[in-house]
């Protein structure tokens, strides 16, 4: 016969539960109990054990005590244990396990020789035990661990790694670790990394977060080199202050620099969250001159719907990103925004207000070619919908001061309302409109001859119209194929605006949104005068059954019908009857590549304006191969490819190589090998790019080793993986 037992609070009390059944060992005991894990349903006291034995003995008198042979199951909420035997002493109340000791919980496994479960003191306890971690397969050995009920885990001459058993590819020693799960600190003694049997790290003493917890203390180091800067090496020091703010600061040597100092400070409040960033270089040793940047983004959201931003970034210099941004994109910085925010919005009124500047950093742009400041600038939205008839009321209102050093100077006022009388049914719409735009300029430092107060005032009227039709496809499967017309007509008559000065208004690139603006300038110092019909037709397969887009294709063009008499300075008049065609594909060609296009082409001799393509294969997470060519006339023509593919089941080839047809160089270039098995991996990645704008280049090396379950060491290469390969990541393998 075996027994079943309840043991609660207080003296032992025993409560046989009589079940027929062989006697088990300490395997099979386990086996069942993993069947049988819950508690009767009268069992509610958490602090309930339940016993499963094979056979017990007891003594009574002074010194009760009782053996357990025959296997030995110990249920407790959701820990289990189990040995080969067990004595209980009654005084200390303590369970001794002995001979194949097991115990498990949700994210925990040991195996020992011996274990001690001593009830008053909420403590486990095993000797010669062996251990692993089911959340990320970490395994390891200790000759004593110790979890008491504070949440305190306590080991001695430690071993671990989450390498296969018998692998240790890596493996951390430790001659004292401490893990206060409940206050989120770790403390190690003696503590000693080995990478293929060779000590790789050492210290007498650290300290670690456990689990999600902040915990200050040096974070992994990153070393790497560059021809521009030489060996690079950074070592992160992060500082828990406060449970709302926090520092990380970066001493980083730069041999052919010097030492440099990078901080970034975080806060968190109730209504405010921001970010400084801090960089200091002094005597640069090639630049010759101390080098600084700093950045501030901050955000506040009050109670009473209004809102602040502040954005401020300088630089020392012009050369700042070039020598130590690091990448193609920082290294083609020309100007630094800077301005203070203030925003107000509810369901029928917005407000913005900002001061504006920028930090040029490109010396070739001319003084008068430098964007204007704005000191202050205020934006308003007034929108009452579905009014009088259905209609819809919205003003829009602008008042700014542009000041800047070079060129004419001063305020502009603009206003627009507009009435809509939106008609809307299923399959179809329209939405005819008139606007009245009315702009005034108060001006300073104007060119002999130019008024100081010009003005404009015009009338804008429009009519848009669309349908959406859909058909059920005869093969595919659950596929609805929609067929979307749709067609904007917007008269604005003739006004001379030649007097009027230029502060941010510029004739953006031609696409599908732009087909459909009813000014083609961006910016109010010019409205062009047009009498207009922009056509457009989008035709989507989509699968009914999963709402995904497999095919999506878009033509639209503008058709003039009367000659434009507006322009910019130094614009050539639109004399043509038409816009150029304008279309972009999205197809999902199969399972495994998509193809993206986009093109603007004109007629008779104005051939293509620009052309962009986009193919991505990708049969599997980790098999990705990206090709693209973008085009652009009298200025660009690139090709891209990129790709991140397997080598066997080890190996792992990434690159990219990005080429000017044009200048007939390569702008970027970067190539590595990846080798990564169930507990480490490795990354070895060269990289030649563009790193200034007069076409310096830059070579570099990055190494970086990933302990799983540990930390990696050396540069962060997957970083610059991510940014440089589409769909790439360094959690897919």
């Amino acid at each position: 016969m075996s027994a079943k037992f309840l043991i609660i609070a207080g003296p032992l009390l025993v409560l046989p539960h009589a079940r027929a059944a062989e006697p088990a060992s300490c395997s099979t005991a386990l086996e069942r109990i993993r069947e049988q894990s819950q508690p009767a349903a009268s069992d509610t006291n958490p602090n309930t054990i339940t016993l499963d034995v094979g056979g017990i003995e007891g003594q009574l008198g002074d010194k009760p005590r009782a053996s357990i042979t025959g296997g030995i199951y110990v249920h407790q909420g959701n820990k289990v244990a189990g040995a080969e035997s067990a004595h209980y002493d009654p005084e200390s109340k303590t369970l001794f396990l002995d001979g194949g000791v097991k115990y498990e919980d949700p994210d925990t496994q040991v195996a020992s020789r011996s274990g001690e479960l001593s009830y008053d003191f909420g403590r486990i306890r095993f000797l010669g035990a062996k251990f692993s971690v089911a959340t990320n397969n970490a395994h390891g050995a200790a000759d004593v661990i110790q979890i008491d009920r504070q949440g305190v885990l306590a080991l001695q001459d430690v071993s671990y790694t989450t390498c296969e058993e018998g692998s240790n590819d890596w493996l951390l020693q430790a001659r004292d670790i401490n893990l206060d799960t409940i206050a989120g600190v770790g403390t190690a003694k003696g503590v000693k990394l080995r990478f293929q049997g060779v000590p790789i790290f050492y210290t007498p003493y650290m300290s670690f977060p456990v689990g999600d917890a902040r915990k200050s203390g040096v974070l992994s180091p990153q070393i790497g080199s560059t021809n521009r800067s030489g060996t690079e090496i950074r070592i992160p020091y992060y500082w828990n202050l406060a449970p709302n703010y926090d520092l990380l600061t970066t001493p980083r040597y730069l041999s052919d620099r010097g030492l440099q100092l990078q901080s970034q400070f975080r806060y968190l409040t109730k209504q405010s969250a921001g970010r400084v960033d801090l960089e200091y270089l002094p005597d640069d040793n090639m630049f010759g001159a101390t080098r600084t940047m700093m950045r501030l983004r901050h955000r506040t959201t009050f109670d009473d719907a209004w809102r602040n931003r502040i954005n401020f970034y300088q630089v020392s210099d012009d050369q700042y990103f070039e020598d130590l941004g690091g990448s193609l994109a920082s290294s083609s910085i020309t100007h630094l925004e800077r301005n203070l925010i203030f925003d107000y919005y509810t369901d029928t009124l917005s407000l913005f207000g900002q001061v504006q500047d920028y930090q040029t950093l490109d010396a070739a742009i001319l003084p008068e070619d430098r964007p204007y400041r704005r000191v202050p600038q205020l934006l308003m939205r007034a929108d009452w919908p579905d009014r009088w008839l259905g209609a819809d009321l919205r003003v829009d209102g602008e008042l700014v001061n542009f000041q800047r050093d070079t060129g004419v100077t001063g305020w502009r006022l603009n206003m627009a309302p507009e009435v809509e009388l939106p008609i809307t049914r299923p399959g179809w719409f329209i939405t005819p409109a008139v606007a009245f735009d009315l702009t005034q300029y108060s001006l300073d430092n104007t060119e002999p001859g130019q008024r100081s107060s010009p003005s404009r005032a015009l009338p804008i009227s429009s009519l848009d119209l669309g349908m959406v039709l859909e058909r059920d496809m005869k093969s595919g499967g659950h596929r609805v194929q929609t067929l979307e017309p749709r067609v904007l007509y917007v008269h604005v008559p003739y006004s001379d605006q030649s007097d009027l000065p230029v502060f941010d208004t510029i004739t953006p690139d031609l696409n599908l949104v732009e087909l459909f603006r009813k000014n083609r300038f961006l910016g109010v110092d010019r409205i062009a005068d047009t009498d207009q019909v922009s056509l457009g037709i989008t035709s989507r397969v989509i699968d009914d059954s999963t709402g995904r887009e497999l095919f999506t294709a878009t033509i639209g063009q503008t058709r003039y019908l009367s000659a434009s008499g507006v322009t910019l300075p130094g614009e050539p008049l639109i004399t043509n009857d038409t816009s150029d065609y304008v279309a972009e594909v999205h197809f999902q060609v199969h399972d495994d590549i998509k193809l993206d296009f986009g093109h603007q082409w004109g007629q008779e001799d104005r051939g293509t304006k620009w052309s962009q393509a986009r193919l991505q294969y990708r049969p599997e997470n980790n098999e990705i191969l990206n090709l693209s060519y973008r085009y652009r006339r009298d200025s660009l023509k690139q090709g891209d490819v990129s790709w991140s593919w397997p080598l066997g089941s080890r190996w792992n080839f990434v690159g990219r190589y990005n080429y000017s047809f044009r200048d007939q160089e390569a702008l970027e270039q970067f190539f590595g090998i990846e080798y990564e098995s169930c507990c480490w991996g490795l990354r070895l990645v060269t990289r030649r790019h563009l790193s200034t704008r007069d076409g310096t280049r830059e070579s570099s090396i990055g190494l970086q080793l990933i302990l799983k379950g540990m930390s990696s060491v050396g540069t962060a290469a997957d970083e610059m993986l991510e940014r440089g390969i589409l769909g790439y990541s360094s959690d897919v393998r």
